[in-house]
């Protein structure tokens, strides 16, 4: 599979666990700078898609049209925690497109505030889609809907017209043609495609660009500007995205999707990487991210600081035992 190990456990100081999985950091000029493993390794992108998804909406100019916050933006390329905040910004969202959360397609689950933090919900918890990780995304296809008159009952059709304009703008921000994205369903019930992570990677290096990029350029700078400025509006309290772009401090655009898969764009340098462990495992994954921000020499003293509980350290048990070790076993190498 050419994956190249990543992050390994020790326990009394033999190897327990092995994570595999590959790295691609490429530049906005789609230039590979450097990967460990298979850089273009097929991936599926998952919630890293997101800000790409929203391209047709913002190039159509439709936050101006219905007067969308940064912080609905933001949510737009969010994997939300379900939190007040984020269920207030959502209907707001509905109530400019004139839209009740009923026509929303994205399901309805345990706000990740208590899934992701693993914390018990509260017997008398009531939810609904809006609550849903991914229900800022819907709320915006929705609007798109609405402003270019289209269905709103099968708008996650991968033949529909605003899934279509998905797909073509997706391919062109990364470089792809549209065929060679493959389709699958995604948690929420949208389509979702997999590409070589220098693919993803590559676009996400054009959107933390902004302004720079040639095609995309005002809609880049409004997506990653919204982003940066509000990253608790893209994932909530104690999660990856929010820490990760908070130690960025305005100049990285990341974002986390299920089953293993980051990227991390800067907006100084013009580069990103996208990483995938291949058996998802979340600790793994943002120790190796951490990592690759290491070996890049993105990080200050501040920011190791800051990225300190994401990294790889040693592991404790429930009594404060010294009982292992997480650690990065990979070198980024030149292509």
């Amino acid at each position: 599979m050419n994956l190249a190990p990543l992050i390994e456990l020790t326990r009394g100081g033999t190897r327990e666990c092995l994570h595999f999985g590959a790295v691609a950091v490429v530049n906005r000029h789609q230039r590979l700078l450097a990967h460990a493993g298979d850089p273009h390794w097929l991936s599926f992108t998952r919630s890293t898609l997101k800000a790409l998804q929203a391209l047709p909406f913002i190039q159509g100019g439709g936050a101006a049209h219905f007067g969308f916050l940064p912080q609905q933006v933001a949510l737009m390329c969010a994997s939300h925690n379900g939190e007040d905040g984020h269920v207030v910004q959502v209907q707001g969202m509905l109530d400019k497109a004139g839209l009740s959360y009923k026509a929303l397609r994205c399901g309805c689950h345990v706000p990740g505030i208590f899934t992701q933090l693993e914390t018990a919900p509260p017997p008398d918890l009531r939810y609904d889609e809006r609550h849903n990780n991914c229900s800022g995304k819907h709320a915006g296809f929705l609007a798109y809907c609405v402003q270019h008159g289209l269905d709103l009952e099968d708008y996650l059709e991968p033949m529909h017209p605003l899934q279509q304009a998905i797909r073509r703008d997706v391919a062109r921000a990364v470089g792809l043609d549209p065929q060679d994205l493959r389709l699958g369903i995604d948690g929420c019930s949208a389509p979702n495609y997999a590409m070589p992570l220098s693919a993803l990677a590559y676009g996400y290096a054009r959107l933390a660009s902004g302004v720079l990029d040639d095609e995309f350029g005002v809609s880049f700078s409004t997506l990653g500007e919204a982003m940066t400025a509000h990253p608790d509006m893209v994932s909530g309290q104690r999660r990856n995205d929010l820490a990760f772009m908070q130690a960025g401090r305005g100049d990285w655009v990341t974002k986390v999707g299920a089953d293993g898969v980051q990227v991390v764009a800067s907006k100084s340098r013009g580069e990103a990487f996208a990483i995938k462990i291949i058996d998802a495992n979340k600790p793994a994954l943002f120790a190796a991210s951490v990592e690759v921000l290491e070996q890049l020499g993105w990080l200050d003293d501040a920011q190791r600081e800051s990225l300190l509980p994401w990294r790889a350290q040693p592991l404790f048990n429930a009594r404060g035992l010294l009982v292992g070790e997480r650690r990065p076993v990979f070198q980024l190498q030149a292509p």
